[in-house]
């Protein structure tokens, strides 16, 4: 294996982290704000803000260090996502903002307006939408190279079946994760209402999870055969295997068993579906112009990079292992015995 493909590789886990992370945060915030519409808040109020105190400092981590390695080891990517992306990049930019300043409110303030419980909900769903464009655009048809510059044809993007259905698979994954995890949170803590709130949300969002997969396999056969070629033919087992973790998570959570081993087969479903996803893209970063193997930097630098990100990795895992054990999964502090 070469660099490049060591690079990617260790990048991809980046993301794969981001993506169970964030996506457990961003659910949180929208069921937050659920709640307190439903005047449900009472009940899951007090769980979700033991979970997110230690670990929202650390979430966006896993993004930046992707970020900075992916245009490290391959630069083109800055020009060709760089002007694309600006808008809706900024807008995430600017939903992450609302998010940091709701954390300052909910830790310093007095009282959390509803305000602010709205914006921090509804940009748990816009985050990952607009970051969902990313592998749209990646799948080709949506750029052009022209004298002037790369454009991104936006019509085009509004309109094409395969961008939306990204976009649904990017927010049902998100309550998806976000309620199987809280709902083995809630267990753990040994708080029945909100177990029993998060279990059903969890069991309502399983059916949207599995219906808009099979939509986005369906809109990439139209819109990048090759892609589809590739990962039904040789990859199909990776995605099978997904299928069978996603029916033994939700069939646990309905027997009310081992939750955490419920939760992990979900990390795993994810894991399959996502690494499946991206070894079936390869060569290519962005079809066609970005191909692994002849956008990547020099050999020396290459080397560098992937020593630096590989230890960025073995220092960040285990920090957020310590993190969940010395606080998310310890005794007394999920009882909120200890703050």
């Amino acid at each position: 294996m070469d660099y490049q493909h060591i690079g990617i590789a260790v990048l991809w886990t980046f993301l794969y982290g981001y993506i169970i992370v964030g996506a457990i945060d961003f659910g949180a915030g929208f069921f937050m704000l659920f709640a307190k519409i439903t005047k449900q808040d009472h009940i899951i109020n007090e769980l979700v803000s033991r979970y997110l105190n230690p670990v929202w400092e650390v979430t966006n981590v896993f993004l930046v260090f992707f970020f900075v390695g992916i245009v490290g080891f391959f630069p083109d990517t800055a020009y060709y996502f760089g002007s694309t992306l600006l808008i809706p990049a900024s807008v995430a930019l600017i939903l992450l903002s609302i998010r940091g300043a709701f954390y300052a409110f909910e830790t310093y303030g007095k009282d959390t307006k509803f305000a602010w419980v709205f914006l921090y909900g509804m940009t748990g769903l816009l985050i990952p939408a607009s970051f969902s464009t990313v592998l749209s655009i990646s799948e080709g048809g949506f750029i052009e190279e022209t004298k002037e510059g790369v454009i991104l044809n936006w019509f085009e993007l509004l309109m094409s079946p395969y961008a939306w259905a990204v976009v649904f698979l990017s927010i049902v994954s998100v309550l998806f994760i976000s309620s199987g995890f809280l709902t083995y949170y809630a267990h753990k803590a040994q708080d029945t209402n909100a177990y029993e709130l998060m279990r059903r949300w969890f069991l309502i969002w399983a059916g949207p999870m599995i219906i808009i997969c099979q939509f986005v396999f369906l809109s990439l056969r139209q819109h990048n055969p090759e892609h589809f070629h590739e990962a039904t033919a040789h990859y199909w087992w990776l995605f099978g295997l997904s299928i069978l973790f996603f029916i033994g998570a939700v069939a646990l959570i309905l027997m009310r068993r081992y939750h955490g081993v419920a939760f992990l087969m979900i990390m795993i479903q994810f894991a399959l579906a996502f690494f499946g996803y991206g070894i079936s893209k390869l060569p290519y970063i962005l079809y066609p112009y970005i191909d692994l193997n002849h956008a990547v930097v020099n050999d020396s630098m290459a080397l560098a990079l992937v020593i630096v990100f590989i230890a960025g990795l073995l220092l960040l895992v285990p920090s957020l292992l310590l993190l969940l054990r010395l606080f998310i999964f310890d005794a007394d502090y999920v009882s909120g015995k200890r703050r």
